[in-house]
């Protein structure tokens, strides 16, 4: 039987590629804020605890607060939430490090999550109206352009300060810019589509108690995952920066090529999804970043490259696989679903960074890098109780 139980308009890759790139310039902006703290750490003299406050400020107010603006966008459509929100991240990011004040830097990372907030809830519903039959493939499309993005945040950064200074990182702006060019030519066909859609309308229906403890569950699993994904991200730099004394364009590669393999990831992993099964494909994933993650604790060089790829790939590629899910499970809310799953659920995965920030400070970098490797193992346990796909009591609203 076929987990989906909403067909909203054909296969429209176009779209789903212009928008894919507003998420590769919005996530841009998030990934790069952990490459871009150790200079700030130093230039502000900051501790591990204090950098680890400037990304909880991140995380809270670009995804804890993504709920809010899904029931936005689900109480009344806000395309213009897209280039708004992609704006206003490229914004507070480029101009990160123009500040002498940590609380002005504070100030910048918040415009930026909020930007970033309006993005994604809004980006996810839209994407979703152009994924015909293939629910989690077209959604991976939008999703990649993510993946992307938060593989090149750490490069693209460190690229610019290694090379110009701290002081040209305003070039970053760049990215958002290309996107707003790209949206004007398909703006035409979206408002068109959501005219269509408000024009025929939607079946409603009740969400019952077993389908929000199953929701509540994939939250749990996602903040897990999410946990263990920004902990790899803030510490990699960290680790091979402050502890080892190495090259800050080296330990940026290394967590752009664990990003690399998770847009890999999500390309093989959503067809296989939409194939297998979105819940079987859940477990499968945080099984195999379970048994995997041990090899970039003992891998060194070319290895440890490929671990952190194959790390990558294992645990990223079903972030596609649980937002359909969280859709499919709230196919009237699809802006608070993709607000709880893209934003709550891995914002507060995200917080849990700042854990690990007193770890480092009391115990050192390398036991805050081994204290992540439980935290897939805990969302795998958490994934097997999920009760999905939802229940189909009526097909009438398909016809």
């Amino acid at each position: 039987m076929s987990e989906k139980t909403t067909i909203y308009n054909p296969f429209n890759l176009k779209v789903l590629c212009v928008l894919s790139l507003g998420h590769l310039a919005t996530d841009i902006s998030q990934s790069a804020l952990p490459a871009i703290l150790p200079f700030l750490k130093a230039k502000l003299a900051l501790s591990y605890a204090m950098s680890g406050a400037i990304l909880m400020a991140s995380n809270i107010t670009s995804s804890v607060i993504q709920p809010i603006f899904g029931y936005l966008s689900d109480q009344k459509g806000k395309p213009v939430l897209l280039p708004i929100g992609c704006l206003f991240a490229g914004l507070g990011l480029s101009f990160i490090a123009v500040p002498e004040s940590y609380w002005a830097v504070m100030l910048l990372v918040m415009v930026s999550g909020l930007g970033i907030a309006c993005y994604h809830p809004e980006g996810f519903k839209t994407a979703s109206f152009f994924t015909g039959s293939r629910m989690a493939t077209g959604m991976a499309v939008f999703t990649i352009g993510g993946n992307i993005g938060l593989a090149l945040g750490p490069l693209a950064p460190t690229f610019i300060i290694s090379h110009f200074g701290l002081d040209y990182l305003p070039l970053m702006l760049v990215f958002s810019m290309i996107f707003l060019f790209s949206l004007f030519f398909a703006w035409g066909s979206i408002g068109h589509t959501r005219r269509s859609l408000a024009a025929k309308g939607k079946a409603r229906k009740e969400i019952k108690r077993g389908t929000l403890v199953s929701v509540g569950l994939i939250i749990a699993a996602v903040i897990m995952r999410s946990w263990t994904h920004f902990g790899l991200m803030a510490y990699i730099p960290f680790y091979y920066i402050d502890y080892e004394k190495g090259d800050p364009l080296y330990a940026g590669t290394l967590v752009s090529m664990f990003l690399f393999g998770g847009a890999i990831g999500t390309l093989i992993g959503a067809p296989l999804a939409d194939r297998f099964g979105h819940k079987r494909y859940f477990i499968f994933s945080l099984a195999l970043s379970t048994i995997l993650f041990p090899l970039i604790l003992f891998t060194h060089g070319m290895m440890l490259f490929l671990s952190l790829g194959l790390v990558g790939m294992a645990l990223i590629s079903s972030f596609t696989v649980t937002m359909v899910m969280a859709q499919e499970l709230l196919p009237n809310n699809l802006g608070v679903a993709s607000g709880l799953l893209a934003g709550f659920a891995i914002g507060t995965g995200g917080i849990g960074v700042t854990l690990l920030g007193v770890i480092a400070d009391h115990f050192g970098v390398p036991a805050a890098l081994k204290s992540i490797m439980a935290l897939p193992a805990v969302g795998l346990a958490i994934s097997c109780f999920i009760r999905y796909p939802p229940a189909l009591p009526s097909l009438e609203h398909e016809k």
